[in-house]
């Protein structure tokens, strides 16, 4: 480069660092200037020798990720010094501790979070990206901001991609579409999210973006009149109202068009809402939603509203903080249209998300608010310890999902995901009411446990100290917050029973004169083909491993020839058995193929076209001349089965037989004594592993009739009851019912 070049480059950069002071939407008090401008300072040094794909100056790309952080999103000081700095730890040979020394320990902590994020973000395969997605999330724990500068990091990047690899921006974009433009919504940056989506669409569906961007100029002219029609007639009415007030035409982007078009299988031209109007109104906290609702009645009065489409998040909010009234009305050439009210403040929310909601709660304190904020997060990132596809799947589906409003008995409003159950909505409340859970009021009336909620519902949760999850419960519930916690639960329950498994088996082995040590434990694991000691101790607790087995076992071992070769056999190198032991994991063995909600073991056979095996997510499909056929869920002809002959899927999936839960009916009689009921219901509740599904009692002339139907896990724990019951004082007979 020549002098020339290089003063015209010096130039721009100080340019744009007295941009990034006059657009920041903090005000910036002299300490803050001196904190920007040594970070500036560090950081021009530090990138000097840098440029980027395209040519020009590195440097160029912290400060507009700073420009961002500052305006975009709204943050102060500490996160435009950290957003300047965020390569500087990476890229060059300063460290986190020098970035302490130089500033202070806010800017280093938040410099080594978004160091710590970059560092993995190399080329990797599904679940490595997957676990990279998991530590970022993470982050949030520690500070909300990390991941908003990572957010402003990633859109600059979006937005300077062309002389990137096609294979690099694609990988880019759908990361972006993927995991940061939802990110950006829930934290309520709908400004960002668009820009993402819209920039991710561009590289991920080029001649679609293309297409719909030049379809968007060439009806630009029409939109805008149509906008100044309907702007013209509403601008008289409110000026008569003396509301102060502006009104924006707002295109709807280019990204939620492409979805429209996708989701209703529509072109460009029958995509009607494809615009907005947005009217925002000044006004003193006291009269916003006084006034929301006089501009409500006076587009009302001119156009005709949607019921279905009203929505109201000034009375209800969302849990982002988004508060506006959307009205659907039926505009001039019989055009819907789409009108949002919001004050200022409600604007600002909505465009700063974040920053703005605590201006107008803590004053101009960026630090206010991020405890409170966190708190929305946490949920969606408690209990890390699902695998990180899962995780991230499941992050993901509570940043979008849609919100319904409930009600507690007490009246107050809590906020669920659409699609949550009566479950969830008692692990909402507490995971300690989840847990105990016995029974769920939905308006007044006794509903099951899945049934699904819908916005004004009021729920009332029945709990007993007695109750505990099932494995059931967890097809009960959508959201990770119950799932995790029953998961938690079950766990316990798994490893209580493992305990006393372990216990009995020593008991066992000691009769069989076997001392249990851990070479014995890895060869029952073998014998058994199981994969930990656990899963081996687990079935032992159950009765599935039952005296006979071990006896066989016993004398197995014994036979030392057998055994000599038996293990040359099994131990072609070294056992992983022994390393694997004492792991704390319950593995699947999954062995039985189940149908429907009942879950029968019905005929099957496995298609071709997709080869399932078990463990793999999958339905059945009921052939004219074949039977069940059983497909993979991602199976090729998947899509098209289920949308050409749906009444003929069937739910199914795989499961492990000695984990699964049956169903018995047992028929009692005896002479009908007083207390007797009592001591029935007793044993049967000290039974353990026995949840009792329905009871019907009945006495007569003294002769004493009962029908018991109970979910056992196997025909072990079922005979230990019959033999229990037929212990009490006053029982004939205990027979079991097989139905035909």
């Amino acid at each position: 480069m020549t002098e020339i070049d290089i003063e015209k480059e010096n130039k721009a950069i100080a340019q744009e660092y007295k941009e990034l002071l006059r657009i920041s939407y903090q005000t910036l008090t002299t300490e803050d200037k001196k904190l920007i401008r040594k970070a500036f300072d560090v950081a021009v040094e530090a990138h000097k020798d840098q440029r980027r794909k395209s040519g020009e100056a590195y440097i160029f790309h912290p400060i507009a990720v700073a420009k961002i952080v500052a305006s975009e999103i709204g943050l102060g000081a500490t996160s435009i010094a950290a957003a300047l700095l965020h390569d500087v730890v990476e890229d060059t040979p300063t460290t986190v501790k020098d970035i302490e020394r130089m500033f202070n320990p806010k800017v280093a902590h938040l410099v080594e979070g978004l160091t710590k994020i970059s560092i993995v973000q190399k080329d990797m395969n599904v679940s490595m990206q997957a676990e990279n997605f998991r530590k970022m999330l993470l982050t949030l724990y520690d500070d909300v901001r990390v991941i908003l500068i990572k957010i402003a990091d990633r859109l600059h990047n979006m937005q300077t991609m062309e002389s990137m690899d096609d294979y690099k921006q694609v990988k880019i974009a759908s990361e972006t579409l993927y995991i940061y433009a939802p990110l950006a919504h829930r934290l309520g940056l709908y400004n960002i999210k668009t820009k993402l989506e819209d920039l991710g669409l561009k590289y991920t569906e080029p001649v679609v973006y293309n297409e719909i961007v030049s379809k968007i100029k060439e009806t630009k002219e029409q939109q805008d009149a149509y906008i100044k029609d309907i702007s013209d007639i509403l601008k008289a009415s409110l000026d008569a109202e003396g509301i102060d007030y502006i009104i924006k035409g707002r295109p709807k982007s280019i990204y939620s068009i492409r979805r429209k078009m996708k989701a209703q299988n529509v072109t460009f031209d029958e995509v009607y809402d494809k615009f907005a109007l947005r009217i925002v109104y000044k006004s003193d906290p006291h009269d916003e939603k006084f006034i929301a609702w006089k501009i409500y009645s006076i587009v009302t009065d001119h156009y005709r509203p949607s019921p279905s489409r009203l929505r109201d998040w000034i009375s209800s909010p969302k849990s982002t903080g988004y508060e506006a009234l959307h009205i659907t009305v039926m505009g001039p050439k019989g055009r819907w249209v789409e009108v949002q009210v919001r004050s200022e403040r409600m604007d600002e929310i909505a465009e700063k998300g974040y920053a703005a909601h605590y201006k107008y709660k803590n004053g101009d304190s960026e630090e206010g608010g991020l405890d409170v904020w966190l708190n929305l997060l946490r949920e969606a990132l408690e209990n890390s310890e699902t695998n990180a596809i899962d995780f991230v799947e499941d992050f993901k589906m509570n940043l979008y999902s849609k919100e319904i409003y409930v009600f507690t008995p007490k009246g107050d409003i809590k906020s669920l995901p659409k699609g949550a159950t009566s479950l969830d909505f008692a692990f909402s409340i507490h995971s300690e009411i989840g847990i105990k859970t016995r029974g769920t009021r939905v308006n007044g009336k006794l509903v099951p446990l899945n049934h699904e909620l819908k916005s004004g519902d009021q729920v009332e949760i029945i709990t007993s100290p007695n109750q505990k999850p099932t494995a059931n419960w967890l097809d009960y519930v959508t959201t990770s917050r119950a799932k995790n916690k029953i998961k938690n639960v079950l766990n316990e329950n798994t490893k209580k029973i493992a305990e006393e498994g372990k216990e009995v088996l020593t008991r066992k082995l000691k009769h069989l004169k076997i001392n249990m040590n851990e070479t014995v434990v890895n060869e029952l694991v073998n014998y058994f083909h199981l994969k930990t000691s656990l899963d081996l101790f687990y079935r032992v607790g159950l009765g599935t491993i039952d005296n006979q087995q071990l006896k066989d076992f016993a004398a197995q071992k014994s036979n030392t020839l057998i055994n000599f070769f038996k293990n040359k056999i099994k131990r072609p190198g070294s056992n992983t058995a022994d390393t694997d032991i004492h792991k704390p994991v319950i593995n699947n063995n999954y062995d039985l193929l189940v149908f429907g909600k009942e879950q029968d073991k019905l005929d099957y056979k496995l298609a071709s076209c997709c080869n399932p095996i078990p463990g793999d997510q999958v339905f059945g499909f009921v052939t004219i001349n074949e039977g069940i056929k059983v497909h993979k869920k991602d199976c090729p002809n998947a899509i098209s089965l289920q949308s050409n002959y749906a009444y003929r899927i069937m739910q199914a999936k795989w499961i492990d037989s000695s984990q699964q839960e049956f169903k018995a009916t047992l028929n009692i009689t005896g002479m009908d004594t007083i207390g007797l009921t009592n001591e029935l219901t007793k044993v049967i509740s000290n039974n353990m592993n026995v949840n009792i599904q329905s009871i019907s009692l009945s006495g007569e002339a003294g002769l004493f009739k009962g029908q018991l139907t109970v979910i056992v896990q196997n025909i072990t724990i079922l005979k230990k009851l019959i033999e229990n019951i037929k212990k009490i004082d006053g029982i004939d007979r205990v027979t079991r019912v097989y139905k035909n």
